[in-house]
């Protein structure tokens, strides 16, 4: 359904992909009736296995979980193809990612950008410096290592990466993030790796580096399940990585418990019910198939190959900024991602929208063929 524009339109403003009371009150349109293609959650909704589980064990909230919480850590273990001492669970991916840089405390990190905006927020709020090393638009915004590895010479302690990276989509492999390690390794730095989208990332397509813990122990995995398992209410993040010790120490700055005892049970549910994660991943890859070679042959705009379960786009359009179409979608219920706040992506050419259920796309897609097509 179209919504009707105010007579006047509202000043420029950024919203993110969680933002809808903000938007309802902003444009007037009812958060009900907006399709969300920000926020970058699996359209197949939660895990109908944790669904029935959990349904009828409410009374579980009566007790503590168990403090180890041994058989989340094992099932997560087994999804992930780690060892159950090699993860750390929190609430949420942010909590782990706030008590890493808390103990690791670095003076400077090198960021991998444009990226995610937390990584930044943590460290400043420790007492570190950020750099940032920028992925380069001549480069379709993948990471060169080489470069890379030589800008790592300067020493910083702490190195973070999302990979595949929020919001370009694109993704470096398991050899090329070796090189990484190693050349990080050499140097006393730690490696941080966000892995939230790996598990959208192509079957043929190599992504996750928890292959790699067999060899290295100078890097952290941090997932969560907000976005595969679309479940962000329950706050269930895990940490992932082959030095123990780090672990313990991280623990012990832990508060207890800080994982509920829904999503505690919710784990056992949800990494094991094989037909869900099948689906989805059949789901995503089909449709990033088809919009990918969709938007490829429109001129107007330029894309990246997307590795997780959206796409940034770029606006070759004279006149036409990421605001613009960002109004234009939210107009007709559709609410995508402007881009321009990201660092490195502020020229207002930039926006990124995730992939829902193949009539939703559709729509989008005509949405934006009427400003872009």
């Amino acid at each position: 359904m179209e919504h009707k524009e105010k007579e006047k339109i509202p000043g420029k403003e950024h919203f993110h992909g969680s933002d809808l009371e903000k938007i309802e009150q902003y444009f007037g349109i009812p958060k009900e009736s907006i399709t969300g293609f920000g926020a970058n959650v699996n359209p197949l909704g939660i895990s109908p296995k944790m669904r029935q589980g959990l349904a009828g064990q409410i009374d579980m909230v009566t007790s503590y979980p168990d403090p180890e919480y041994t058989e989340l850590r094992t099932h997560i273990a087994a999804y992930a193809g780690c060892l159950p001492g090699q993860v750390l669970v929190g609430n949420g991916c942010t909590e782990l990612i706030s008590l890493f840089i808390q103990l690791l405390k670095p003076k400077e990190a090198l960021i991998v950008s444009p990226t995610y905006s937390e990584y930044e927020k943590e460290v400043r709020l420790s007492g570190g410096n950020v750099r940032y090393y920028a992925l380069k638009e001549t480069s379709d915004f993948q990471l060169e290592t080489d470069d890379f590895c030589q800008v790592l010479e300067n020493g910083p302690e702490l190195c973070i990466i999302c990979n595949p990276n929020n919001p370009t989509s694109t993704a470096t492999g398991p050899e090329d993030m070796q090189k990484i390690m190693a050349c990080c390794q050499s140097r006393g730095i730690f490696l941080m790796i966000d892995e939230t989208y790996a598990e959208f990332a192509p079957e043929d397509v190599r992504v996750s580096s928890v292959e790699l813990m067999k060899e290295y122990d100078n890097f952290v995995i941090l997932r969560g399940i907000s976005k595969f398992f679309a479940a962000p209410g329950l706050r269930l993040g895990y940490a992932m990585t082959g030095n123990t010790g780090l672990i313990a120490r991280v623990k012990e700055r832990q508060n207890p418990w800080t994982v509920n005892s829904l999503a505690d049970a919710a784990g056992a549910l949800m990494f094991t019910d094989t037909d869900y994660i099948e689906k989805t991943r059949r789901l995503i890859a089909s449709e990033r198939q088809r919009v990918w070679q969709e938007l490829s042959a429109w001129e107007n705009v330029k894309v990246y190959h997307p590795c997780a379960n959206f796409i940034l786009v770029r606006i070759l359009k004279e006149g036409i900024t990421s605001y613009d179409v960002f109004v234009h979608a939210i107009r007709k219920g559709l609410m995508l991602r402007d881009c321009s706040g990201f660092p490195g992506l502020e020229d207002e050419t930039f926006f990124r929208f995730c992939f829902l259920m193949p009539e939703e796309n559709t729509r989008l897609l005509q949405c934006l063929r009427e400003l872009l097509g």
